[in-house]
Formats: C-alpha cells, sequence, structure tokens
C-alpha cells in the first residue's frame, strides 16, 4: 500500500483487480478546499487511458512489477521466444500481448519484459532502434530538404515515412514509442 503522495510515473497500481500504470501525475492545491491528486492512468493489458483524480494522501494499492532484461530470439509460429538474461530461461510471449511492438523487433534484441505474479503485462523495445530499409520509391532529382516523405518497408515488414532522399539498403534509426517514426541515417 501506498499514498497519493508516493505516486511516480511508470508505477503500477491496482484498482478494482486492474493493474494501471501511471502515466503522468499532478499535485493540486486549490486556493479553497482539500488537496488532490490528478493522474493519467493507463490499462496495462488493454491500453486503454484514464484520467482520475484522488484525495490527497488517499491510500492506493501498489502491483509489483518486476522489469527484466531478455533477448528476442525467435517465433515459434504462435508465441515470441525471449531468453532473461541473467538466468537464460526462456519465456514465451503471445502476440496480443507484443502488439505493435513486433514492427521493430528484430532477432538478439534485448527488450525489457514487465511481469506481475509470473504473467508478462507488457515489452519495451528501447526507444529507438537501427533498420534496413528493403523497399521504398527512388527520389527524384531535386528533392532534398524539402521536408517531404515517402513510404519505405523496413526489415521487420513494417512500413514508416522517411525522407525523400532515403534509398533502398539504408540502414536508418528509428523512434520505436508512438507507432514509430524516422530519427536519422546511421553512418557507417
Amino acid at each position: 500500500m501506498a499514498t497519493t503522495n508516493d505516486l511516480k510515473n511508470g508505477m503500477v497500481l491496482n484498482i478494482d483487480g486492474q493493474l494501471w500504470a501511471v502515466v503522468e501525475f499532478q499535485h493540486v492545491k486549490p486556493g479553497k478546499g482539500p488537496a488532490f491528486v490528478r493522474t493519467k492512468l493507463k490499462n496495462v493489458e488493454s491500453g486503454k487511458n484514464v484520467d482520475k483524480t484522488f484525495n490527497a494522501g488517499t491510500k492506493v494499492e501498489t502491483a509489483t512489477v518486476d522489469r527484466r532484461s531478455y533477448q528476442y530470439l525467435y517465433n515459434d509460429g504462435m508465441n515470441y521466444v525471449f531468453m532473461d538474461t541473467g538466468t537464460f530461461e526462456q519465456i514465451e510471449v503471445s502476440p496480443e500481448i507484443m502488439g505493435d511492438t513486433t514492427d521493430f523487433l528484430l532477432e538478439n534484441m534485448d527488450v525489457n519484459i514487465a511481469t506481475n505474479e509470473g504473467r508478462v503485462l507488457f515489452v519495451e523495445l528501447p526507444a529507438s532502434v537501427e533498420l534496413t530499409i528493403t523497399y521504398t520509391e527512388p527520389g527524384v532529382m531535386g528533392d532534398s530538404a524539402t521536408g517531404r516523405t515517402k513510404p519505405a518497408t523496413l526489415e521487420t515488414g513494417a512500413e514508416i515515412q522517411v525522407p525523400l532522399f532515403i534509398e533502398n539498403g539504408e540502414k536508418i534509426k528509428v523512434d520505436t514509442r508512438e507507432g514509430g517514426s524516422y530519427l536519422s541515417r546511421v553512418k557507417g
């Protein structure tokens, strides 16, 4: 148990039997009336976001979430198999839990997996990954730094928007948060 004064971003709360991650919170002390805490919570399983207000000092039940480093090994046709980098134990994660993270997942990539009482809650990719462009339309002479984009297919099969000067076979850095977006070319 904790109080609303102990809330931190990333903390997982158990509210009415469901697990909710604190996305953001704000302590509010109005001129009149008691203080309160305004929070934005994300359901760990469904991904649904809600705004919830608590009175300051209210007790909330916290959930024990174990975050560990795993290495992605392979997809066995039904599940994604990961290996704990500390104990070398393997776990399987269903495609439902993986969600859109598979768009940027490569073999041997290190990820963080959050579990609660042995149950996998979610998989966190690194903030950015380096991927190779397998197909994109060629750029036209003169189209350089105009800010326009074109679709490109990555080695994982995902499609993102890239600047017009990017070509087939180039390695780029992709932001894995919020659906993936082009960050920069990778030199080398």
